[in-house]
């Protein structure tokens, strides 16, 4: 199995538009995206997000945060870890929140979830991205399941 994690950040005139341009600086806004828990499969490759097919149906786990106060710091994190078994990802994500703080508990979180399972982490991959909202923004950190 092989995913990609992705992100992507935008304005538009509503909310709904700002979150379709950030799927779209993401990679992923030509696709249907299918939201998904947080397991990988045993054997999981963490690869680039190659160009998906308009139209398709994607399995994905996603993180977004969206607003339409001037100012706002927007943030949204996946976080994947992979052992030699299979492996977990989480999203997080915040509004005026220390970006750092998304992150940092967006590890904690997925290295919980593989300390549970009994998990010995083999790759951890975080992926996070930070917006200052202008008048309506959005923030999207997505793992894309890609076979």
């Amino acid at each position: 199995m092989k995913v990609a994690i992705t992100s992507g950040a935008a304005e538009g005139p509503t909310r709904l538009n700002a979150f379709d341009n950030a799927l779209l600086e993401a990679g992923i806004g030509d696709v249907n995206l299918i939201r998904v828990s947080s397991i990988l499969p045993r054997d999981t490759r963490i690869v680039e997000l190659p160009e998906l097919e308009p139209g398709s149906m994607v399995n994905c786990v996603l993180s977004r945060k969206i607003s339409d106060r001037r100012g706002d710091l927007i943030s949204a994190a996946i976080a994947a870890a992979t052992s030699g078994d299979f492996g977990c990802v989480v999203e997080n994500s915040g509004v005026n929140r220390d970006p750092e703080d998304v992150r940092r508990e967006a590890v904690s979180m997925v290295e919980y979830m593989m300390s549970v399972r009994g998990l010995e982490i083999k790759e951890l991959i975080v992926e996070e991205i930070n917006h200052t909202v202008e008048r309506c923004g959005a923030a999207v950190s997505a793992l894309v399941y890609l076979d």
